[in-house]
């Protein structure tokens, strides 16, 4: 992988690129009726749906958690919950999740947040040489290693997928 300039990138490839990290950026054509953006990049980019990660937003007792799971699988609240020691998870609400990453559903990154939130990388991460999550847009993502995905956004390593 080489480091990609970000010049005029989104919030989340700026601040790959501010940190040193190297990264490549993915971009594919974003089909609206898509059912699911995760799968949907996945097939796009002929990548193993385990390798590409879909950045979730959840309330974990009345704070804002961003969870990072694999598309081939669902998030499971309650270890979300327990892995930041809280007592209850659920989904966020969209519009708050959107105003506070700065990011549009479907198109929210784990990195270069609006507002840094509490991160959680699913450990099925650590499988993998590289990952690729969301680069801050639908139809672009961002290829790194899952150590720099969790050093840059402070994540703690649990298992909180499921399937």
């Amino acid at each position: 992988m080489a480091k990609k300039k970000a010049t005029g990138g989104t919030p989340a490839t700026v601040a790959l690129t501010a940190a040193g990290t190297e990264f490549t950026v993915h971009a594919y054509e974003h089909d609206p009726s898509s059912a699911s953006y995760g799968e949907e990049a996945a097939a796009a980019l002929g990548v193993s749906p385990d390798r590409v990660f879909k950045t979730l937003v959840a309330d974990v007792d009345g704070e804002l958690t961003v969870a990072v799971v694999p598309v081939a699988g669902s998030l499971d609240l309650k270890a979300l919950a327990a892995a930041v020691g809280g007592k209850r998870a659920a989904m966020a609400d969209p519009v708050a999740a959107e105003r506070t990453t700065g990011y549009v559903r479907g198109g929210i990154s784990p990195l270069g947040q609006r507002r840094r939130l509490r991160t959680v990388l699913d450990a099925s991460a650590s499988a993998h040489a590289t990952i690729c999550v969301s680069a801050g847009r639908r139809g672009l993502e961002v290829e790194l290693a899952p150590g720099d995905l969790a050093a840059l956004t402070g994540a703690v390593l649990a298992p909180v997928a499921r399937g």
